[in-house]
């Protein structure tokens, strides 16, 4: 988003915007004790602390610093704690080490985040004039999507270290009773679709888009049904009783090399009926067997919830079992308004079978958010959609998430296609 003049009435906008975006990071974690916000699972998570940390670390490294004359680090430390990937940057405390972080405390992070909040807040309330809107706002607007994007991760990595914990304990406890829902899952619908010139990416209609989005281009599609729901897990449930993780023909060479090194029998989260930790966490009894480890803590599997935390690799691996393929990118994108389809955002970030490669005329954002997308197309898959983790508004047809093919701690399903 980029405002095309700096009146009160937009400046206000995006302060308010920016206090709700903040004010929300810290809502996701106040469910969670400081042990809890302190602890990284594996590698590819991240503490919580780390998280409310790095995100202040961008405000204050992108933004304050550079723009802001006379402005004072809280820590200059934390430069290098809290970089991520920002080569640019300098150097930075390894990824893997993060949940050796045992200080800062948790009480010296929020302090920070406030010192930046304070400083960011003097800057947006300046007088007209008094700021070159036009370098200043599309920075904050980039680290509010940004914040938003390690909410998810927020959520998603926590959830991962809950689940390395025998008693399974809930993130946040329901407010209700799970749902019995039908046994049999409904019949997919299948939409024909006709293929031909599609245009896809972000349309230049001065809303924010990440720069993997742009530019908007025309793509070929060829003839082709897609589902109008996700597979949810009534169906997966099938593929799993049907023997579909003993199968080889079933997989993808590497697909099939990680089922047995990992030894997956199931979608991340599934417990069957004679998992011991079901004692531990007050599971209740469940006619299929299954229970789901999600958000809410340990419930019976809904059959007709979208089967959620998927590799690429299983989701292809059900797709060929079920005689059918996953969509491409451009397919899904030119289906998101088709008649009857639903299920398209808010459930599962949804596995397509496109390569996360550059757009043709790709050019990277500007500065230091160069290194923001385009340095990490290679070896990973395009997902599309959002899941129950996005925050509300962050999503667009023409969103691109990616991850490596074994990746499955995410709110990831699938959507089948097939050709016609």
């Amino acid at each position: 988003m980029t405002l095309s003049r700096p009146t009160s009435q937009a400046a206000g906008a995006l302060r308010d915007k920016f206090r709700e975006v903040r004010a929300t990071s810290l809502a996701l974690a106040a469910p969670l004790s400081a042990e809890d916000q302190c602890i990284q699972s594996m590698p590819d998570a991240s503490p919580t602390k780390w998280h409310l940390a790095h995100t202040t670390w961008f405000f204050e490294t992108v933004l304050l610093e550079p723009h802001v004359a006379g402005y004072v680090p809280f820590d200059v430390r934390f430069h290098y704690l809290f970089n991520s990937y920002y080569e640019a940057l300098g150097p930075r405390h390894p990824r893997p080490h993060r949940g050796l972080l045992t200080r800062p405390s948790i009480d010296e992070v929020h302090a920070y985040r406030r010192h930046v909040d304070e400083a960011v807040g003097e800057l947006l309330g300046q007088a007209d004039g008094a700021v070159d809107w036009s370098v200043i706002e599309p920075i904050v607007t980039l680290g509010l999507n940004h914040e938003q994007q390690h909410q998810e991760l927020l959520l998603t990595d926590i959830l991962h270290a809950l689940s390395c914990n025998p008693m399974l304990p809930a993130y946040k406890p329901a407010s209700s009773p799970a749902l019995r829902l039908a046994a049999v899952p409904p019949a997919v619908r299948w939409i024909e679709q006709p293929g031909g010139v599609v245009e896809v990416g972000h349309a230049d209609d001065g809303l924010f888009a990440f720069d993997n989005e742009t530019p908007r281009h025309r793509a070929l599609v060829q003839p082709h049904a897609i589902a109008d729901r996700l597979v949810n897990c009534g169906d997966f449930a099938q593929f799993i009783a049907d023997g579909g993780y003993q199968r080889p023909e079933l997989w993808l060479s590497d697909g099939w090399a990680a089922v047995q090194a990992h030894g997956w029998r199931h979608p991340a989260y599934w417990l069957a009926a004679d998992d011991p930790r079901l004692g531990f966490g007050g599971a209740s009894q469940n006619a299929s067997g299954w229970h789901v480890f999600g958000l809410h803590g340990v419930r019976p599997m809904e059959a007709d919830a979208p089967v959620s935390q998927l590799s690429f690799y299983e989701a292809a691996a059900y797709a060929e079992w079920a005689g059918a393929r996953l969509p491409t990118e451009f397919e899904w994108e030119a289906a998101f308004d088709a008649p009857g389809i639903s299920q398209m955002t808010g459930h599962v970030w949804q596995w397509t079978r496109s390569s996360y490669d550059p757009y043709p005329g790709f050019r990277p954002m500007p500065g230091i958010a160069a290194e923001y997308n385009g340095k990490f197309m290679v070896g990973q898959l395009v997902l599309r959609g959002g899941s129950v983790a996005t925050p509300a508004g962050h999503t667009r047809p023409s969103y691109r998430n990616f991850f490596p093919p074994a990746a499955r701690w995410q709110f990831t399903g699938l959507r089948l296609a097939k050709d016609l």
